[in-house]
């Protein structure tokens, strides 16, 4: 449970074309403004100087975000090519991600998919925040899509919680965090959508632990190892396994390939899925800034 700092980076992956990294809770991906010092980029430029581009703003091409409070696997993209390839993939929905987390309460269902339309909040004092169609304020709804299934029953510091594996099926802002707040199970230390309320754990108990790029010439497959254990916190006492975990990245691993066998056999499908998605404005502002700053041919 060390603070982040600039040599406390973790590697998991690095090639000529990529860097993926554990990412530290409580810790920018990239700033602008000056006085804050710690960030992702100012961690690689620390560890990397040599790799750093400076015809980029940050001096790295970070191919996803991952809120400043979540932990986990984050890719950083080397070259223009390298970002490019990785474009794509985000872009047609290719890439698999799965995350871990700790959410207040027991989760009665120990399978389900949160189908909540996503928008942005725009009530007075919550427009740093996102909301579920319906709710008072919420501008702009579109359709959001999650995955929940329960590992393990337990207690943090006493109370009741739920290790859970989220797997988002599309991208919004703030997608696990509103989800699991509009079940009535928010994510523990979750500061923003539990109200100001759980201010005691030392984190937001939210994990990136599996990145999955399905490129042609360089798949990347990688986890990052799960920090939610009883001998890395011990205010985290699980009580009964429900779903190893284990078993359940088993069946994560299968099915890239699965996917591609299907891509292989029935190539119709596949480019109705890819182009059917709508993607929202975040990642199409996104998409616009590695255009323009990348030549992806």
């Amino acid at each position: 449970m060390e603070p982040a700092s600039l040599e406390n980076l973790s590697v998991l992956y690095h090639s000529e074309n990529y860097i993926v990294v554990n990412k530290h809770w409580d810790i920018r991906i990239d700033s602008k403004m000056w006085y804050e010092k710690q960030t992702v980029q100012s961690q690689l430029k620390h560890h990397f100087p040599e790799l750093a581009d400076p015809g980029t703003y940050y001096g790295f091409r970070f191919c996803h975000q991952l809120d400043f409070s979540t932990s986990g696997a984050l890719c950083v993209a080397l070259n223009k090519a390298a970002a490019g390839h990785a474009y794509r993939c985000f872009k047609e929905r290719l890439v698999t991600k799965a995350y871990l987390a700790l959410v207040r309460g027991t989760v009665a269902e120990e399978r389900m998919t949160l189908d909540f339309a996503i928008g942005k909040n725009t009530t007075e004092g919550k427009t740093h925040m996102m909301c579920i169609e319906g709710a008072e304020g919420c501008e702009n709804p579109k359709p959001s899509q999650t995955e929940l299934t329960v590992l393990e029953y337990g207690a943090y510091e006493g109370d009741p919680v739920t290790k859970v594996l989220l797997q988002p099926l599309t991208g919004r802002t703030h997608q696990l965090r509103v989800h699991c707040s509009a079940i009535h199970h928010p994510i523990v230390g979750d500061y923003t959508y539990s109200l100001r309320t759980d201010n005691t754990p030392y984190r937001m108990m939210l994990h990136a632990y599996f990145l999955h790029i399905p490129q042609e010439k360089e798949p990347i497959q990688v986890i990052a190892p799960d920090p939610f254990l009883p001998s890395l916190d011990s205010k985290w006492a699980p009580q009964r396994c429900v779903n190893p975990l284990d078993d359940l990245l088993k069946n994560i691993l299968t099915e890239p390939q699965a996917e591609m066998k299907e891509s292989q056999e029935e190539p119709e499908t596949v480019h109705r899925r890819s182009s059917s998605p709508v993607e929202s404005e975040e990642q199409k502002a996104q998409c616009q800034r590695w255009l323009c700053e990348w030549n992806l041919d």
